[in-house]
C-alpha cells in the first residue's frame, strides 16, 4: 500500500509539472550576458508574450544558479524558472537540497531544479575531476536525499529534473526524479528518451532555432553555435549513438548534421521541429533562439514565433 501511495504522489507531481511547464518554453543563455535591470526587462517581455516557462544554464562562466533563477523569479510574476543544469559540480549536496527548498518555499510550483554532470572540460575548469558521472550522480541524489535543514520545509513539494542523453542516466532520471532534461538533440532523441524513461516521467527537450530562411546563413549561424558542442565528448558521443558518424561530427558539422540538432527557417519550419519533439514523447520543449549576437536574447524573434509555438 505505500509503495502505491508513493507512485500515485509521483504520478500527480509529474502531471502538475507538465502543466506548469505547459508544451513549450524559452532556453537562454542570452540573458545572463544583460545586467540585472536589462534582464528583468526581457524576462517580463518573455512572460508578456505568453512562454510559461524559461531555462538558464550554469556554466563556469555563469552567474551562480540560485541567485539567478531567484532575481528571474521576483522579476516574473507566474514564469516557471528551470536549471538547464545547476552542476553538481559546483557545490555540494547540502548546499543544492538547501538551495532548493529556499527557491521552492518562497515561489511555490515555480522553481524546477534541473541537475547535471556537465562536462569534463568545465569540470576541470571548477578544479574537480570529472569521473564516473552515473556512479557520481547517484551519490549525490542520495546525499541530498539525507541533507537535513532546520529551516521548515517549503508547503509545495521540491521538483528536481536531471539532465540525460545515454540510457543509464536516462533510466536515473526516472527512477530518481520528475523527469529528463536532454539538450542538444535531433528528434530521434526525444524518441529514445521516451522509450528509456517510460511513459510517466517528464520529458523536456531544448531545442535551437534560428529564425533564417536562407540555407547558407541559417547554417552559418547555427555553426557558431553548434561547433563547440560537437567538440564536447558528451555530445559527440550521443550523436553517435543515435547513427551519425564521425565524418558528420568532425569539424563544424556536416549540413545534415546541422539541420538535425539546430532548426532553421520561418516561423512554420521552427514549429514543425518543435512539434516533431511532441509527437516523438516530449512533453515539454523549451525553444533557444540564437543569432550571430551572443548577447541577443532574441525577443524580436521570440515574439514571431509565439503565436505557432504556443498554439502547439
Amino acid at each position: 500500500m505505500m509503495d502505491e501511495q508513493l507512485g500515485s504522489g509521483m504520478r500527480q507531481e509529474r502531471e502538475a509539472l507538465r502543466a506548469a511547464l505547459g508544451r513549450v518554453g524559452v532556453w537562454s543563455f542570452a540573458l545572463e550576458t544583460q545586467t540585472a535591470a536589462e534582464e528583468r526587462e526581457a524576462v517580463r517581455r518573455i512572460e508578456e508574450l505568453g512562454y510559461p516557462a524559461l531555462w538558464v544554464p550554469e556554466a563556469v562562466t555563469s552567474r551562480e544558479i540560485f541567485s539567478h533563477a531567484s532575481w528571474l523569479l521576483a522579476s516574473s510574476e507566474r514564469l516557471v524558472v528551470a536549471s538547464g543544469i545547476a552542476n553538481i559540480w559546483a557545490r555540494d549536496p547540502v548546499a543544492m537540497a538547501n538551495g532548493w527548498r529556499m527557491l521552492t518555499d518562497a515561489y511555490p510550483d515555480r522553481f524546477v531544479l534541473g541537475l547535471g554532470v556537465s562536462h569534463a572540460p568545465s569540470v576541470a575548469r571548477r578544479g574537480a575531476r570529472y569521473e564516473r558521472p552515473y556512479t557520481r550522480m547517484r551519490a549525490y541524489l542520495d546525499a541530498m536525499d539525507r541533507a537535513a535543514s532546520s529551516a521548515p520545509e517549503p508547503e509545495a513539494e521540491p521538483r528536481r529534473m536531471l539532465a540525460a542523453l545515454g540510457p543509464r542516466m536516462l533510466e536515473l532520471a526516472a527512477e530518481r526524479s520528475l523527469g529528463a532534461h536532454p539538450y542538444f538533440v535531433p528528434v530521434e532523441h526525444t524518441a529514445f528518451a521516451r522509450s528509456r524513461l517510460g511513459p510517466e516521467p517528464v520529458l523536456a527537450v531544448e531545442q535551437t532555432a534560428v529564425l533564417e530562411t536562407d540555407p547558407a546563413e541559417a547554417r552559418r549561424i547555427a555553426r557558431l553555435f553548434a561547433v563547440d558542442y560537437l567538440q564536447t565528448t558528451n555530445y559527440a558521443n550521443n550523436l553517435r549513438r543515435m547513427g551519425w558518424s564521425d565524418q558528420d561530427i568532425a569539424g563544424q558539422g556536416s549540413d545534415a548534421l546541422i539541420d538535425a540538432v539546430v532548426a532553421w527557417g520561418d516561423v512554420d519550419r521552427i514549429a514543425s521541429r518543435v512539434r516533431a519533439h511532441l509527437d516523438a514523447g516530449a512533453d515539454h520543449v523549451c525553444v533557444q533562439v540564437v543569432s550571430e549576437d551572443e548577447t541577443d536574447v532574441c525577443l524580436k524573434e521570440l515574439a514571431e514565433l509565439a503565436p505557432a509555438l504556443l498554439s502547439l
